[in-house]
């Protein structure tokens, strides 16, 4: 929440300060809060749901089986003994980086699918997959989900930032994956005022309703400024009460890289607009650099954001939100991409995510949300009861004919706050979801499952002619993409 009227100021907790370094304060304290609550505030394509997992497995096992092919050729021609020549496209262990595993959902569905598709063993049991994170209780997390226990011998961890992979060695990784990331890691606000280049300022309040609650103002300052998790959990829960000021002040361009870069994208922007500066992506894509083996298949990143200049000079487009107090911004891949080329990393490639894993896949696919966006309830004004209704409904017709290759029961919670009869019809529909239907919310549907699935939805009023058109639809100007960087 950001505060307009400076006459209603609720209590300070702290100094003006850079977005991403307020971002940085904020997100920690939320994941040390509320990390094993994650779902509970945001979901990913990557939470539930295996569909980008397969598609990445698919486009892995594909690239790195190529390339031992090309490898064998290439020593039967030189007239050397090629019986194990197939082994020999790359240097192993074939070191799998994720940077940020979350559930470890991704994981465990990559390297399932991986191992199903590599019938003759050429790829799966040379993989090294790394879970790279910088809290260890969410590495902890991750290696529990139940799909991995079959792939332990394939697995490691690494308890560091993103940026910065001590100990691990310069060119020796095959595959650095990353799913919605970039839009979490430390990023600047910034507009052009003439010839000068300002960014985005954030000063802390709580809510007055929130200070009341709390009899020791000043140790409470204290416990948030340091980050004293001890000491503020015995504090009523804030971070959903935070109230925000902002200025512009000139940036400090010695403590800021790329000067020249942001410069030149800015000087493309109408003054005044503001422009995401992902910076903790861009560190994340030099140190790619330094990972990556010279033949390695390369960095992908999935998140949200956008690469069209005309997007970005909007001054309404969505820079950031909140979710559970953690803060979630935007990426710009368009400066992600000449960053790129400014650190003479690769090729960046930037394509749609739902082309990615339709492409991957070999068919076409559309989100569960963008099929309920089909339904002619859809554009009404619904209450949140109707919505979870309509929403319920779409994953039992779905459900007639889905099945999934991973059992896990859906959770969907159903609201308190709601008509008791209307409360327990939605209870009855959340219990008939099978195990091996659609896993989560956010998920990924293909056009065969659609397909299938014609009649049961079409019998909740849905018209098979607008979700099919929908299958090929443009992405949305801020939409989920898929950035791939290749080494030169």
């Amino acid at each position: 929440m950001m505060l307009q009227d400076a006459d209603a100021l609720p209590q300070l907790i702290g100094d003006y300060k850079p977005v991403d370094q307020w971002q940085v304060h904020i997100n920690t304290l939320f994941y040390r809060f509320r990390g094993d609550q994650i779902r509970s505030f945001y979901q990913t394509f990557a939470s539930a749901d295996h569909r980008l997992a397969h598609a990445l497995a698919a486009d892995y096992f594909e690239k790195a089986e190529k390339r031992a092919k090309t490898s064998a050729i290439r020593h039967q021609a030189r007239g050397e003994n090629a019986s194990d020549s197939r082994l020999t496209g790359h240097a192993s262990p074939l070191t799998v980086l994720e940077l940020g595993p979350g559930n470890g959902n991704l994981a465990a569905c990559f390297l399932s699918h991986l191992k199903a598709l590599d019938r003759e063993g050429v790829v799966y049991p040379r993989v090294r997959y790394m879970l790279v994170d910088w809290e260890q209780a969410v590495l902890d997390a991750a290696l529990a989900h139940p799909e991995l226990a079959s792939h332990r011998d394939r697995l490691a961890t690494h308890l560091g930032t993103v940026d910065r992979l001590d100990g691990i060695a310069d060119g020796s990784v095959d595959r650095i994956i990353c799913n919605e990331l970039w839009n979490d890691l430390p990023t600047k606000l910034m507009s052009r005022q003439g010839n000068d280049i300002e960014e985005e300022f954030l000063r802390p309040n709580l809510s007055e309703a929130a200070h009341a609650k709390i009899s020791d103002w000043a140790a409470f300052v204290r416990a948030f400024d340091v980050m004293d998790m001890e000491a503020l959990k015995g504090f009523p829960p804030f971070l959903d009460d935070l109230v925000w000021e902002r200025e512009y002040r000139a940036v400090e361009w010695k403590a800021v890289p790329y000067r020249k870069t942001i410069t030149d994208l800015l000087k493309r922007i109408d003054e005044k607009v503001v422009v995401p500066v992902n910076l903790g992506a861009y560190a994340t894509i030099k140190e790619a650099k330094r990972l990556l083996a010279s033949d390695a298949v390369g960095f992908s990143s999935f998140d949200a954001g956008t690469a069209d200049m005309a997007v970005l000079n909007d001054p309404e487009k969505p820079c950031y939100g909140q979710f559970g107090g953690q803060q979630s911004f935007m990426v710009n891949f368009a400066l992600a991409e000449t960053v790129t080329k400014q650190l003479e990393v690769g090729t960046m490639t930037i394509e749609s995510q739902r082309e990615f894993v339709g492409r991957s896949l070999g068919t076409n696919v559309l989100t569960l949300m963008d099929l309920i966006a089909t339904h002619p309830s859809a554009g009404t004004t619904m209450s949140q009861w109707e919505q979870d209704r309509l929403m319920l409904k779409t994953l039992r017709a779905l459900n007639e004919t889905y099945q999934s290759p991973y059992a896990c029961q859906l959770d969907f919670p159903i609201p308190l706050e709601m008509p008791p009869e209307e409360r327990e019809t939605l209870q009855a529909l959340a219990r008939s979801l099978t195990p091996t239907g659609v896993p989560d919310t956010v998920a990924y549907l293909t056009e065969e499952e659609l397909t299938f699935a014609s009649k049961d939805l079409e019998d909740i009023g849905y018209d098979p002619q607008s979700f099919m058109i929908a299958l090929t639809a443009p992405p949305s100007p801020v939409d989920y993409f898929h950035a791939l960087i290749q080494p030169r």
